[in-house]
């Protein structure tokens, strides 16, 4: 055994939120910030600031776009119950059980309280993928061969094709539309940061907004599942109710935030461009293009001669 798991294991574990792809990503931006920060000494006056500032909430604003794709928290619930641990097994474990849906899946944890129960680790996370390409009815009869726990198994269940609670196709459909947007968001996310470029700064705030936009557009895709009336998962006694989660509510977060500064950089174009164009670090300084050298240096003998 390696840890408590067998090394032939034939499906790692995923977490909750995290995965490898949204650790990659983080650092890679994170990356772009640390050269920006090496970079930003170079940068006299106030200037420095105005560019720190718009640097760095510009990348997380494209963080946050990526990574929503492959976290697990739109929708989130746990539960604590006494509940049966193996099929076919009068005994039973209280544990702590969490549904972690993402726009590409679902994770359900098992966490027992405490975490050493019958002489076993009561200690599980598993994923059942249903984006397009993927078989979510494949991934749950590989549970079933496994004999993973009946709590994850249960819950696993509800999103199945076959289950009576038909929120599969509801939901599977609404994370590929809504992952989609978050695509559109992201091109123009970097569309917007072409634009503040140049000197026509009020596009960059347009590209804003429809950024924006799109991210709104996403939320509004994710939550028509909820017009479908969801099955309710009982565990033991307890019932398990899922919510918004962190991811849902950071991307509301971040969408509004981009229309404010969309809203803003439009309406300071119209307003006070002198402004909008020092704060970008476009504005032409006329007073140094003109600025008369402060000691200059003659020749008498050529002052004499009226040359």
């Amino acid at each position: 055994l390696f840890d408590g798991v067998y090394p032939f294991y034939p499906q790692q574990r995923k977490a909750a939120v995290f995965d490898i792809r949204t650790i990659i990503v983080i650092v890679v931006f994170l990356t772009l910030a640390c050269s920006f920060l090496l970079i930003i000494p170079g940068i006299r006056g106030r200037a420095r600031w105005y560019w720190t500032l718009r640097v760095l909430l510009s990348l997380f604003v494209g963080l946050v776009i990526v990574v929503a794709q492959f976290t697990g928290d739109w929708e989130t619930g746990w539960v604590q119950a006494n509940t049966s641990y193996k099929s076919f097994s009068p005994v039973q474990v209280n544990a702590d059980i969490g549904l972690h849906i993402g726009l590409a899946g679902v994770n359900v944890t098992l966490r027992g309280n405490p975490v050493n129960q019958i002489n076993e680790t009561i200690n599980y996370n598993e994923h059942f993928p249903w984006y397009f390409g993927a078989d979510y009815d494949r991934s749950y009869s590989e549970g079933l061969q496994k004999g993973l726990p009946s709590p994850i198994l249960y819950v696993a269940e509800k999103f199945s094709t076959q289950s009576p609670c038909a929120v599969h196709r509801q939901y599977r459909i609404a994370g590929h539309y809504a992952s989609a947007m978050l695509w559109v968001a992201f091109c123009t996310w970097i569309i917007s940061n072409i634009l503040f470029s140049t000197p026509v700064l009020v596009y960059g705030g347009y590209m804003l907004l429809v950024t924006g936009a799109f991210m709104i557009f996403s939320l509004l895709s994710f939550s028509t599942v909820r017009n479908s009336p969801m099955c309710l998962i009982q565990i033991g006694t307890r019932t398990l109710h899922v919510a918004y989660g962190g991811s849902f509510w950071l991307m509301l977060a971040i969408g509004l935030l981009c229309f404010v500064a969309g809203i803003a950089i439009v309406a300071m174009h119209h307003l006070n461009l002198d402004l909008l164009k020092a704060f970008f670090d476009l504005r032409e300084d006329k007073a140094e293009e003109y600025q008369e050298m402060p000691e200059v240096f003659v020749n008498p003998h050529f002052v004499n001669k009226g040359l």
